[in-house]
């Protein structure tokens, strides 16, 4: 619900602080806390990455235009646990290339969610999404992971999103955890900004994401923070 707020507001001329601002009054609305708000001394209530930020972008005064990306990444505090997931959205006209890019990350996303099972190896979840990624010439980001979440916010297991990566254990019914492919269209390098939270990509190129919270199942697993609509898609397919 409280995604779908942002989703109402992203538009061309809209700054990402409105965006924050909505967020944060739905969360509220809700009795809900927004948990990035502070959380190690992050200044905004979400994280709002336009064109080649590729996470954790800070919102501020700058409209956002025509032809742009925006990924939109709310985690929410609410009975005691977290929940989080983020989507890109299409601003104004966006370029044939980037609605590609999106599109495809969010594929990788949905491929991922299909091994998601007792008894599957929580390293198959990259293998999956870059052999899908791979195949339409974008990469995977390495540097930033799925993590566990429930009481807390962050914590084991991570979760690479990269083929042929290290992470260890064995999914089991009751592990509840995040997937949140980054995608880019050209490197999968990226640096960081001043202000010690802005990821970028290290060429300049555009990048996507999407995430959501899992829990495994005795048969599979449960999208905890699936859209609530009809087909539970995410926002862009209502303009594609």
């Amino acid at each position: 619900e409280v995604l779908d707020e942002a989703a109402r507001v992203c538009d061309v001329g809209v700054t990402t602080d409105e965006i924050d601002r909505a967020v944060h009054e739905a969360c509220i609305e809700r009795e809900c806390y927004p948990s990035p708000l502070n959380y190690y001394n992050f200044p905004k209530s979400c994280c709002t990455s336009v064109n080649e930020v590729i996470c954790h972008g800070i919102p501020d005064m700058r409209p956002l235009q025509d032809g742009d990306l925006c990924n939109v990444d709310v985690t929410v505090y609410h009975r005691g646990f977290h929940g989080d997931l983020n989507e890109t959205f299409f601003v104004g006209n966006v370029a044939p290339q980037h609605k590609k890019l999106v599109q495809v990350t969010y594929e990788s996303l949905a491929k991922a969610i299909e091994i998601v099972k007792p008894g599957e190896r929580y390293r198959e979840i990259g293998n999956v999404i870059e052999k899908h990624v791979r195949q339409h010439g974008f990469s995977v980001v390495r540097s930033y992971c799925g993590h566990g979440i429930h009481r807390l916010f962050h914590t084991a297991p991570n979760v690479p999103h990269y083929a042929k990566n290290n992470a260890v254990g064995v999914m089991k019914a009751g592990h509840c955890f995040t997937i949140e492919p980054m995608i880019s269209e050209g490197t999968w390098r990226d640096c960081q900004w001043p202000d010690d939270w802005t990821a970028v990509t290290q060429d300049g190129k555009f990048s996507a994401q999407f995430e959501q919270t899992l829990l495994v199942t005795e048969n599979g697993c449960e999208i905890l923070t699936k859209r609530r609509n009809a087909t539970g898609l995410p926002h862009f397919t209502d303009k594609m």
